[in-house]
């Protein structure tokens, strides 16, 4: 290629927003990296038999589509065969794959019409772990043994030129080499209008995809275009030139194309040196790509984060204090006997704010709180978190003034906050939020709607900031959870659980976490690609308790146990042909081979059906900061990913969160209310869960559906031996598992109202004056605690935090009784550390 003056502005590195000014410094992955070669992959399309019948009136006009998102995003297609029940195409497609990610080929069988979009038949999906190195593999799918409809494909695995790729994992994702992309247009001569002709820029596979290049007279242009990409995909680079800058002959891969987009591969430009390339008669390209570094912005790994493992160590020592106090106990306890206790809160909107209220009092009253290394809450809960912590030393203060301060925000009148000029503000406070690059829902408004709910002005705190109230282990670790979810599929089928504490946000079942001041930014490949502002609080409370993102399908869960009548009419069909014996014998290896399948799609009614019932118009979306990471071709092995594998797309590596471009979050309640998944991580090691129930309806539910869930995912955990009914429940259950010395102690706490009704306090019995204090009607149809309710008279709430601080100062017996096992299970943990 011809080589100009090289620019003033390639002479520096490559702009890197990873390190954009103000960022975090890089976060240290426990994470392995690795070199590993690429591989060619030759797809032959040869021919289909007996294809199925698309039209009624015709024969189907057949064509193959081929996608393999870990090699290229762009879908491949066979030329049409039109009315012709046995196609033949011998069509050569090729692919550099890496054989350390998990590449699922799918080839799609379709029906091309010219005047409606064309018919998806169905798809088979083909593991390439199947394939032995430098043999062809010759394979013929039967897509319908009855009909003996089968598709014939050839398959080729050989050597690839590239050099081996640094690749980065922890088992499950996998971050490849990424390369960045600097771009810019130089114009030869002064246009005589004033009207620049930009030039549209497109890479495929790069993280922009498409920008507008204005070309500039001077060669020094300070700010080129950059395009970030990964570099072993064989992507290129194309380039719509205005017709009025084309020249007779444009360049594509060096040969000429009359009038055509000039197009350029990237994987021949030399690293690191500048390339200069005509486009037209009157503009040149000067174009220059560079290696991005290593260094990941997100955290691959499942251990704690060292900011949470240095909190820990403070904590210990303010724990051990409390509890020999608590437990009055003869010696200090040492590091190691020290056991990790938390407090679990359910959601229930104004409900679970009220009831957290006077259970923290409680607590604190019998110095439990102390003893406390976490404190985890979902939905409304989350409230009472989010305003306690805009106080570093909250803990140690007495909660009676903080109650107060809620008390009076909850019987407040709500409606000021609907007015014109609210609302006017809330318009105006979005529209700034979209400018700087969140994706606004219905969901941010609800947001501000509760900080206008349950404040007097507009609060700018963040959660990264409440980092201080943990600088010297004072608090504990607050932890919320939500669940990530897919617009179009059931919360049965597919749920994800990601976590958010002051350090980090993350998904523990892919082992991927960022620092939590880049929550809403946007990566790529596990790198910071743009920086976002973090989210005020509010927005934060708004979608820990997305309480309007329901659809119809889970409300249909909410009131039923059951989903067979949706799946027969809304789910794909999925067809293992793994058996059918036509395939050929997989060679034996080490990695995990997923079986063949067929999927059929629904029908244009099923379809339409699903959609309606699954449509979330309020969900939350927020940039998915794992876009760009690929799954570990080993990933189903993995003994974290094991744990927390409970999908039925889990085997679908191509439909999994990797690869979408934003993550869906909502109120976990609408799939469990409990919040235990963040404390059962074998990492945190808890020894005691304090579970707080706010839950309307059955009270027992959240519990069942934890042990239930538990059992199924070989989670230790208690067993669900609770005998009594919802009518007849006491005020506080122990539950453990002495057969399993890591099953957690659980003390669970149904919101209820027992001897309250004839004690005012522990053992104090009321006058007959007071009983009608005792009456706290929590969930019949009267009671002024239902879930919809954001507005409480003062002697609703009173009662409620009174109720909820009787219930745990009545049992401080089996909370010490807890305690005192927690501490005898950690000792028995530190003698026997394995």
């Amino acid at each position: 290629m011809p080589q100009k003056q090289v620019p003033a502005w390639v002479s520096h590195s490559p702009p890197d927003p990873c390190r954009a000014e103000g960022c975090r410094p890089w976060v240290p992955c426990a994470s392995e990296e690795t070199l590993s070669p690429c591989h060619l992959l030759t797809v032959r399309i040869i021919r289909m038999k007996n294809v199925r019948q698309a039209d009624t009136v015709s024969q189907t006009d057949c064509f193959v589509s081929l996608w393999l998102p870990t090699a290229s995003h762009e879908k491949l297609r066979t030329r049409t065969i039109s009315n012709c029940a046995n196609p033949e195409w011998n069509e050569t497609f090729n692919f550099q794959i890496q054989t350390q990610v998990k590449n699922v080929l799918e080839l799609s069988i379709c029906d091309e019409d010219t005047m409606t979009p064309d018919d998806h038949l169905l798809t088979v999906l083909y593991d390439l772990t199947k394939l032995c190195f430098r043999k062809i593999t010759h394979v013929k799918f039967p897509l319908n043994p009855e009909g003996m409809e089968e598709l014939e494909v050839e398959f080729l695995l050989e050597e690839s030129p590239s050099p081996p790729e640094t690749l980065i994992t922890n088992g499950v994702l996998v971050s490849r080499q990424v390369s960045c992309l600097e771009v810019h247009a130089e114009s030869k001569r002064r246009r005589k209008s004033g009207k620049k002709k930009d030039l549209l820029v497109t890479v495929n596979e790069s993280f922009e995809h498409t920008q507008r290049l204005s070309p500039c007279l001077e060669p020094c242009y300070p700010s080129p275009a950059c395009f970030h990409y990964p570099k072993y995909f064989q992507s290129q680079m194309h380039v719509e030139v205005p017709k009025s800058h084309r020249s007779c002959g444009l360049c594509c891969c060096n040969s000429h194309k009359r009038n055509g987009p000039f197009c350029q591969p990237l994987d021949c430009l030399p690293e690191g040196q500048v390339v200069t390339q005509a486009v037209s008669e009157t503009c040149d390209l000067h174009m220059k790509s560079t290696d991005c570094p290593k260094m990941l912005d997100v955290r691959l790994g499942f251990s704690l984060c060292q900011a949470e493992l240095e909190f820990l160590q403070k904590r210990k020592v303010v724990v051990a204090e409390a509890l020999k106090q608590v437990l009055q106990l003869q010696e200090d306890l040492r590091a190691d006997e020290v056991p990790l206790i938390a407090i679990m809160a359910t959601g229930g909107g104004t409900r679970s704010m009220t009831s957290m209220y006077g259970h923290l009092l409680g607590l604190q009253k019998l110095n439990i709180l102390n003893c406390a290394s976490y404190i985890t809450g979902l939905s409304g809960a989350t409230w009472t978190m989010g305003t306690l912590y805009q106080d570093p030393e909250w803990s140690s203060k007495n909660l009676e003034p903080a109650i107060f301060e809620a008390r009076r925000h909850v019987v407040k009148d709500k409606m000021p906050a609907l007015f014109p000029d609210q609302l006017l503000k809330a318009k105006e406070e979005l529209w700034q939020r979209s400018q700087e690059g969140y994706k606004v829902t219905f969901t941010d408004f609800w947001g501000l709607l509760i900080e206008a709910c349950l404040g007097d002005k507009r609060n700018e705190c963040k959660l990264s900031e409440q980092r201080a109230a943990l600088c010297r282990g004072q608090n504990p670790l607050p932890i919320y959870l939500t669940i990530n979810v897919k617009d179009d599929v059931s919360n049965k089928d597919f749920r994800e659980w990601c976590e958010f504490s002051p350090y980090e946000v993350g998904l523990q079942k892919y082992g991927a976490f960022i620092p939590t001041e880049l929550f809403g930014s946007e990566f790529f490949m596990g790198r910071l690609m743009k920086r976002i502002p973090e989210s005020r609080m509010c927005y934060m409370l708004g979608l820990w308790s997305s309480i309007f993102s329901l659809n119809l399908l889970d409300a249909w869960n909410l009131s039923h146990t059951s989903e067979e009548f949706f799946h027969k009419w809304t789910r794909e069909r999925v067809h293992d042909i793994e058996d059918e014996g036509l395939l050929p014998e997989i060679p034996k290896c080490d990695a995990t081979v997923l079986e063949t399948s067929v999927v059929i799609p629904g029908s244009w009614l099923s379809n339409t059906f699903r959609e309606i019932l699954t449509f979330r118009t309020f969900v939350s979306e927020f940039h998915n900061f794992l876009r760009g990471l690929q799954l570990h071709t080993d990933y189903l092995q993995n003994d974290q990913f094991s744990k927390w594998k409970d999908t039925v797309l889990d085997c679908f590596p191509n439909q999994l969160t990797q690869s979408v471009n934003h993550l869906c979050l909502l109120d976990t309640a609408f799939f469990v209310n409990s919040c235990y998944p963040p404390l059962l991580r074998p990492e945190r090691n808890v020894d005691v869960i304090i579970h707080l129930n706010y839950c309307a309806g059955s009270q027992t539910k959240p519990m069942k559906q934890t042990c239930e869930y538990c059992t199924v995912q070989s989670i230790p955990f208690p067993k669900y031996e609770l005998q009594d009914s919802d009518e007849n429940l006491k005020e506080c259950y122990l539950m453990e598992n002495p057969q399993d010395p890591n099953a957690p102690i659980v003390i669970f706490f149904p919101l209820i109202n027992d001897t309250f009704q004839k004690y005012k306090a522990p053992g104090v019995e009321r006058s007959p004056e007071e009983l009608e204090k005792g009456q706290v009607d929590i969930y019949g149809p009267q009671s002024p605690y239902a879930t919809k309710e954001l507005t409480y008279t003062e002697d609703a709430f009173d009662r409620l935090v009174k109720l909820s601080e009787y219930n745990i100062l009545n049992n401080k017996d089996k909370l010490l009784q807890a305690l005192r096992l927690g501490v005898e299970k950690r000792k028995l943990k530190s003698q026997c550390p394995s």
